[in-house]
């Protein structure tokens, strides 16, 4: 392994770290096998999650086990890019892989919820370093202008795993037993051969040189970070519960707000050698970047959301099926992402892709504000087909405009850092969003009831159903009349149950369903305004980017230049 690695290396360096194309198409085989398995088990499990609580008897614990992984995975993203940039990163990418597998199968005989919390935030520890240090690798091996081409690549495997992984998941969850073992528990047992192949791949291709850097730990930051962010973690996942004016919810505001201030003291004081170096935020680019990121973040992952649930509840369809109807996003998505990269290596411009990204992206959620409980799914395929097209046009923009702000010697740090504050504001938008939906949903429920045309259909259909009750056509478990029974003995405690389980409308007569559905519908549309009006301030930002000329070197070519002149 040692001969066939250094001789790799040793080419690069008589190259003066340039690879060509046929190299670098093989280190992508490496870096896409790893990251598969973090998005694809990201999407599988979340499928699955209800089968696994109801077979460990834990069902409220859920979100703890989403919990976990989510913080693991945050925090160890920066932490990835330092180390990376100290002990070389694709020695970090081994162990990243590693950590996953041996998660998985951790998870995998997991025998509470509890174990499988503790479980899953192993596996957390190393899917935080398989995407970060994947586009790291890939800027060290390619230059900023032919990157976007090759970002494109790197995109379509997390398309692919949104589409795969909810048809594992619910292949996976609906089998009682395969060998001998319950059917979920091969969602992370699946793991194991597929990080077999990829640290394969990844041993057998990905040879770039390292030249060592000797640096401390900034295990200050490191501390201080988790201070910062468990926190803020903690009450952006369970503060529905917990309510966020709650002294458990506030009392995390002041943790994370200390956390906050002592991590930007540490960071300050540990100059270079900090996890995330301050000094980074001198540049304009990569600050309104960032910035743009967490906005991005914030609307993407608060938006995207609220599709699946509306294709489960409204339209009925199963969790598998809802997977295959986010087809047209993942389509727009990959057809935009290979455009826009193909578009900037041959002119060298990225900067119409953020101002056209986002305001791809507002025209999407912008259309779903006349959405209906009765608005066909060729009218939803149509707003995730630009919504899609926004994404792929800023995911790897913002990235590249980071990547390329800043000199060679800290990309590590700096798309690790990038990656972070995305994440971050996707947590942060999926706890509002889901809060603006489930707590706008009792009084549109209740607005639907108060409409003559719903009234007068709800009537009509309870008055049939009893009837046919008196008459003997129907049963008393017959689902009807179970639900007007329960609707009689409390109508807002059924209305409140779709923020936990929707299963009481699964054959309901429809007129019986409908202010449940339009009500469902109506709450969405607040949350693709909030949605739109968030994204809309990241293309009023994006027109203020500047966007500095991409360079022609790869880091590792930016890298032997320096070390030659430094000879010199």
């Amino acid at each position: 392994m040692s001969k066939e690695r250094n001789a790799a290396a040793e080419r690069v360096n008589q190259n003066g770290g340039a690879l060509s194309h046929k190299e670098i198409i093989l280190v992508l085989v490496g870096l896409m096998a790893g990251m598969f398995l973090s998005a694809l088990d990201q999407s599988v499990v979340g499928t699955a999650m209800r089968t696994i609580a109801d077979d460990l008897k834990g069902l409220e614990l859920q979100a703890w086990v989403t919990t976990a992984y989510l913080i693991t995975s945050t925090i160890s993203t920066p932490i990835y890019g330092k180390l990376g940039d100290i002990f070389g990163r694709r020695r970090l990418f081994l162990i990243a892989i590693s950590i996953f597998v041996f998660g998985s199968l951790l998870s995998a005989f997991a025998g509470s919820m509890y174990e499988l919390a503790a479980y899953r935030a192993v596996q957390g520890i190393g899917a935080g370093g398989l995407f970060s240090l994947a586009i790291t690798i890939l800027s060290d091996i390619a230059p900023p202008r032919e990157r976007a081409r090759y970002q494109g690549y790197i995109l379509a495997v997390f398309a692919t795993s949104s589409v795969l992984g909810p048809v594992i998941g619910g292949l996976f969850a609906g089998a009682g037993q395969i060998l001998f073992i319950a059917g979920w528990k091969w969602i992370f047992l699946i793991n194991v051969p597929l990080g077999a192949a990829a640290l394969f791949l990844v041993w057998k291709f990905l040879h770039i040189p390292h030249t060592p850097v000797k640096h401390r730990i900034d295990w200050w930051g490191a501390t201080t970070i988790i201070v910062a962010v468990v926190p803020m973690l903690l009450v952006a996942e369970n503060g529905r519960t917990w309510g966020w004016t709650s002294t458990e919810s506030i009392s995390m505001y002041v943790l994370s707000v200390v956390g906050i201030i002592a991590f930007i003291i540490s960071e300050r004081r540990a100059g270079e050698e900090a996890i995330l170096p301050l000094k980074l935020f001198s540049s304009r680019t990569f600050t309104l970047t960032t910035i743009l990121g967490v906005i991005v973040g914030v609307g993407m992952f608060g938006g995207m959301m609220t599709l699946p649930l509306l294709l489960q509840i409204v339209n009925g369809v199963t969790p598998t099926q809802s997977g295959l109807l986010m087809l047209p996003m993942v389509l727009g998505m990959m057809t935009a992402t290979m455009i826009s990269g193909q578009v900037t290596s041959r002119t060298g411009k990225y900067k119409p892709f953020m101002v056209i990204g986002t305001g791809m992206l507002t025209l999407g959620y912008a259309l779903m504000f006349g959405y209906k409980y009765d608005t066909p799914i060729w009218f939803l395929s149509i707003c995730m087909v630009i919504i899609g097209m926004g994404l792929g046009q800023l995911m790897q923009t913002l990235t590249l405009a980071a990547q390329n702000s800043v000199p060679a010697k800290d990309i590590g740090v700096a798309t690790s850092s990038t990656m972070f504050f995305r994440q971050m504001g996707g947590t942060l938008g999926v706890a509002v969003f889901v809060s603006i939906l489930f707590n706008r949903l009792p009084d549109a429920i209740k607005a639907q009831f108060n409409t003559t045309e719903v009234k007068t259909g709800f009537g009509k259909a309870a008055a049939e159903i009893m009837g046919k009750v008196a008459t003997g056509q129907i049963k008393a478990n017959d689902p009807n009349v179970v639900f007007l029974k329960n609707m009689a003995a409390d109508p807002k405690a059924l209305g409140n149950s779709l923020n936990t389980d929707s299963s009481f409308l699964s054959g309901l007569d429809p007129r019986l369903a409908r202010p449940f559905l339009a009500g469902f519908a109506d709450s969405a549309v607040l949350v693709f305004e909030s949605a739109a009006a968030v994204v809309a301030i990241a293309f009023v930002l994006s027109w203020i980017v500047k966007a500095p000329a991409l360079r022609t070197k790869s880091a590792a070519e930016e890298k032997a230049d320096a070390i030659a002149n430094a000879g010199h």
